[in-house]
């Protein structure tokens, strides 16, 4: 049975994507910690990060670093933060969002309701932010 996350990359649900390749796509969370907070997901469903190939890992970092320094840069952040859980759907994903301290890393505190016109404005300057910074050719339109 698809999960969630293929269904999103599938197109039978919506996302708003900022990244897409052959491997990786990244599009915003619908529960935000902050603006700008992406889920970094494989193609392949790979439930545990510890199954995933080497590869596949390193790929999945690499677009993650891409999108929190895009993210650090639009938002004037102190850092990124990265975290990969696992509980919420079971499919890899690497949560990337700008932080300003440890208490950015408090799920409890993540939005359950953004406003969608809002959503949908962050995932563009997201886009513009990563065209910008030469990964254009990886940014849908």
């Amino acid at each position: 049975m698809p999960t969630l996350f293929s269904k999103i990359i599938s197109g039978e649900i919506p996302g708003r994507f900022v990244w897409e390749d052959p491997h990786v796509v990244a599009f915003l969370t619908i529960a935000p910690l902050a603006q700008g907070h992406t889920l970094v997901v494989p193609r392949q469903e790979v439930d545990r990060w510890t199954d995933a190939s080497p590869e596949l890992m390193q790929r999945l970092i690499t677009v993650a670093q891409a999108i929190g320094a895009a993210q650090v840069t639009l938002f004037d952040a102190v850092r990124a933060g990265l975290t990969i859980a696992g509980y919420e759907v079971d499919h890899l994903h690497l949560h990337v969002w700008p932080s300003e301290s440890m208490s950015d890393f408090d799920f409890a505190r993540a939005e359950q309701n953004p406003d969608p016109a809002r959503q949908d404005e962050v995932a563009e300057l997201l886009r513009e932010q990563l065209r910008s910074a030469g990964y254009g050719e990886f940014v849908p339109d």
